[in-house]
């Protein structure tokens, strides 16, 4: 049989042939008929190899989870600036929803705190994985960008700058670290979004950092220039 002849090539390593045999199958998801017939045929020296770990072994590559939606160029903080005022300078009647807790009283202590002059590159990111993705996993994706977390202040300019730059039917979440976020009295931290309705309405909102995220809510990613 295949395994009998694989034991008796491998002898005292067969040990560390079954750690690896599981990676393959459980880490990687490899068919296991294929892994037999692949340990059947493989030569020695090779087999050997690949058990002392002097071949190499690349995992199977996961998909992308985020995708480009909109480069929206960059925004620049203006010379009135006023951080502790920014959220306060909005027009609430310019949107169709405005959630009042979206306030500089709320957010006061974004990652970064922008002042006038600042120039920042912006994007936005669209979910291309099925089903939903947490906090946590789009965390991990800005830092991959090398993004620097503006709060609620850097939603509020994006609305002001790039509005109507923004594809229609999105949420556009301006993440920041948990204990950064305002809590409300039911214990939960709150992001800061900005909504851009197909009709061309918007709403200034927040959503739930324990919650998980759909497909149609987008990350803005903020990076220095």
């Amino acid at each position: 049989m295949a395994y009998q002849k694989v034991v008796e090539m491998l002898g005292d390593n067969l040990a560390s042939l079954l750690e690896l045999a599981k990676k393959w199958l459980v880490d990687w998801a490899v068919d296991a008929k294929k892994l037999l017939h692949a340990l059947q045929n493989i030569r020695k020296d090779d087999l050997l190899g690949l058990v002392d770990g002097t071949h190499e072994i690349k995992a199977k590559p996961q998909p992308e989870k985020f995708a480009l939606l909109a480069d929206l160029g960059t925004i620049t903080v203006p010379d009135d600036y006023v951080h502790g005022k920014e959220l306060g300078s909005l027009n609430q009647k310019d949107f169709y929803y405005f959630n009042t807790n979206a306030t500089d009283k709320n957010f006061p202590n974004p990652s970064r705190i922008l002042k006038p002059g600042d120039k920042l590159r912006v994007r936005a990111f669209k979910q291309v994985s099925p089903g939903s993705t947490t906090s946590v996993e789009r965390m991990e994706f800005l830092a991959k960008q090398k993004a620097v977390h503006t709060g609620a202040q850097g939603a509020s300019l994006v609305y002001k700058q790039k509005r109507n730059e923004l594809p229609k039917g999105y949420w556009y979440c301006s993440f920041d670290e948990k204990d950064r976020l305002w809590k409300d009295a039911v214990g939960y931290h709150r992001v800061p979004y900005v909504r851009a309705d197909t009709d061309g309405d918007f709403e200034f909102s927040l959503g739930n950092f324990g919650h998980d995220w759909r497909a149609g809510i987008a990350l803005l990613c903020f990076c220095d220039e």
